[in-house]
């Protein structure tokens, strides 16, 4: 894909930067993370708690949740083709995930200003019982998710 190909709608472009994205997120792919949804600074990704993800305690391990909650923030930070990274974040856990649960992480764009953002993820499991709630600062790095196409977005 170049620069005349790419789109320059909103919701297009999300939903291309996402695709880029996860043909290259190899850490993604190996826990088994799906993208249901991007939009301009939002996403929504699901992982299945798999047998190997189950700790001493038969719950799914906290480091599992937090990293699809930071996919989540990625995806959503990274919508307008601008590459941003975590510049800090916090999660707090708020009730169990087990074997069998599709974990679902929904980010949500809180503030977007020069270089820096703010992200809600909320992860939920089967039924919408919250297990965790994290929070994402951003930062915009230089470079383009998919390279060779400019977008603007304060």
């Amino acid at each position: 894909m170049d620069a005349t190909t790419l789109p320059t709608d909103p919701q297009a472009l999300a939903d291309a930067t996402a695709r880029a994205m996860f043909a290259r997120d190899r850490a993604a792919q190996a826990l088994g993370m799906h993208i249901e949804r991007v939009g301009p600074g939002s996403a929504l990704l699901t992982m299945p708690v798999r047998a190997d993800m189950v700790n001493g305690h038969a719950i799914c391990h906290g480091g599992l949740i937090f990293s699809l909650a930071d996919t989540a923030f990625a995806y959503a930070c990274n919508s307008y083709n601008k590459n941003t990274v975590a510049s800090a974040c916090h999660i707090d856990f708020l009730a169990p995930a087990r074997e069998g649960d599709l974990l679902e992480a929904e980010a949500t764009e809180r503030s977007a200003s020069g270089r820096t953002g703010v992200y809600d993820i909320t992860v939920r499991r089967p039924g919408g019982q919250i297990v965790a709630l994290f929070r994402g600062k951003s930062y915009r790095i230089s470079g383009e998710v998919i390279a060779g196409l400019a977008q603007t977005h304060s």
